[in-house]
C-alpha cells in the first residue's frame, strides 16, 4: 500500500496536463494526418524522460507505439489509441477543435474525452512510477495504438506480432467516467445486397425493384430486435441492438427513371454476453432471404468480478478514496481484442464523460486526468509488487 500512495503522490498535475495539451494539439484523424504526427511527439516524449519507446508500423503512415518500464514475465500493459475522429464542420465549434482550449478547468478539443484524456493519464502514472520505484518486479508496458475509431487495425497488429505475449493483464483507459467496466458490448457491421433487375421507372412490370425487399427487411428487423432486447438485456450492457446505418440503391448519379439491380443494407449490430454472433448472423440472413456479408465480428467479452486486476483497480480507488462504481462499455474497444484473442483480464476505466466522445465541442475535465493518473499508478503498483 505504502508504494502504491507513493507512485500516486508522484504523478505531477503540471506534467499530464501539458502533455495533454499538446497532443490535443496535434490532429490524429483518419481519413487525414492520422497518427504520424502523435505518435513522433509521444515517441521524443518519451525518449526525453528516459525510455525507450518503439514502433510498430501497422499500415503506412499508422504506427503503434510501446514503451516498456521493467522486464520479465506478466506484467500490465496500459492501453490507449492515438487516432481520433474527424472534428466535422470546424466552424460549429465554440473553441476550434485542435486549439486545446482551457476554459472553467476543461480542456476542450477533439480527442480531449475520447481519448488523449486516458492516454496523458496513462503516460504520467507511467512517469510516476519511474520516479517513484524506478522498477517494478513485474513489466508495465504503454501500448499507444492506431486505428482504434476504425477497423481496430492497431490492436490486431499487436496481437498477431505477439506484443502481448507474456502479460497478465491489460488496463484499457477509455472515457467511462471512471467506472471500473468488466463487460464490453460485441459488435458486428454487416452488409446485405438486395438483388433485382433493371428496368424502366415507368414500367416497373418489366424488372425487379429491390428497394422495397430492403424496405421490408429494415422493418422485419425491428421485431427481431424487439425479441431479442426481451430475452437477452445485460444488466450493466443494456440490450442489444440491430441499427440499419446505410441504405443504398441507385443506377447512377441523375438515373432518376430507372429501377437499380441492387439496394444494399448496412447494419451495425451491438450484442450482449450470451448471444451467439454465428446464430445472430443465420437469423438475420433468414430473414432477409439474402446474403450476409460479414464485415467485421467484435465478440462481447467480460472479466470475472474476483480477478486479480479487478482487485487492484478496487484498492487503488479506495486508497485514494474515490468511489467504487461498475459499468459496461456500450460499444468495443482494443480491449475487446485484448480479451477474446489475447484471453487477457481487462479492466476499462478512464477519464471523460460517456457521451461525449465524438461530439462537436468534447471536453475532459482536467481534475478527473490528473485523479486517473494517480489511480493507474497506484493500480499498477498493487497489480505487480
Amino acid at each position: 500500500m505504502e508504494k502504491a500512495l507513493l507512485a500516486a503522490e508522484a504523478v505531477e498535475e503540471r506534467e499530464v496536463v501539458d502533455l495533454l495539451r499538446s497532443l490535443v494539439r496535434i490532429p490524429s484523424h483518419y481519413p487525414g494526418p492520422g497518427e504520424e504526427g502523435v505518435v513522433a511527439f509521444l515517441e521524443e516524449y518519451l525518449r526525453e524522460r528516459g525510455l525507450h519507446p518503439f514502433r510498430q508500423e501497422v499500415t503506412p503512415g499508422r504506427p503503434n507505439l510501446m514503451a516498456d518500464l521493467g522486464e520479465g514475465e506478466g506484467g500490465l500493459i496500459l492501453e490507449g489509441h492515438t487516432d481520433v475522429v474527424t472534428p466535422g464542420e470546424e466552424g460549429a465549434w465554440r473553441h476550434p477543435p485542435y486549439a486545446g482550449v482551457v476554459e472553467g478547468g476543461r480542456l476542450y478539443g477533439r480527442g480531449a474525452c475520447d481519448m488523449k484524456g486516458g492516454l496523458a493519464a496513462l503516460v504520467g502514472a507511467l512517469l510516476a512510477v519511474k520516479r517513484a520505484l524506478g522498477h517494478l518486479k513485474r513489466p508495465l508496458r504503454l501500448a499507444a495504438l492506431a486505428d482504434e475509431e476504425g477497423m481496430m487495425l492497431g490492436v490486431k497488429a499487436f496481437l498477431k506480432e505477439g506484443l502481448a505475449r507474456g502479460f497478465r493483464g491489460a488496463l484499457v483507459a477509455e472515457p467511462e467516467e471512471m467506472e471500473i467496466c468488466l463487460w464490453q458490448k460485441g459488435a458486428l457491421r454487416l452488409k446485405l445486397p438486395f438483388l433485382g433487375k433493371m428496368a424502366h421507372g415507368a414500367m416497373p412490370y418489366a424488372g425487379e425493384n429491390p428497394i422495397p425487399k430492403a424496405a421490408r427487411f429494415i422493418l422485419e428487423l425491428e421485431a427481431l430486435q424487439l425479441e431479442l432486447q426481451e430475452t437477452s438485456s445485460h444488466p450493466f450492457l443494456g440490450p442489444p441492438y440491430l441499427t440499419p446505418t446505410q441504405v443504398l440503391a441507385s443506377a447512377g448519379e441523375g438515373q432518376l427513371n430507372v429501377i437499380p439491380v441492387q439496394a444494399e443494407v448496412v447494419l451495425d449490430v451491438r450484442t450482449v454476453p450470451g448471444l451467439d454472433h454465428g446464430e445472430l448472423v443465420a437469423r438475420i440472413q433468414a430473414l432477409a432471404e439474402a446474403e450476409v456479408e460479414v464485415l467485421e465480428d467484435r465478440p462481447p467479452v467480460e472479466t470475472p468480478k474476483e480477478d486479480p486486476l479487478v482487485q487492484a483497480a478496487e484498492e487503488a480507488l479506495k486508497l485514494l478514496g474515490l468511489p467504487l462504481r461498475y459499468g459496461g462499455v456500450p460499444g468495443a474497444t482494443d480491449g475487446t481484442f485484448l480479451r477474446a484473442w489475447a484471453g487477457l483480464p481487462v479492466v476499462v476505466m478512464g477519464p471523460g464523460g460517456k457521451t461525449l466522445p465524438h461530439q462537436v465541442d468534447e471536453w475532459v475535465d482536467l481534475e478527473e486526468v490528473v485523479r486517473a493518473a494517480r489511480v493507474y499508478a497506484a493500480l499498477a503498483v498493487l497489480y505487480l509488487e
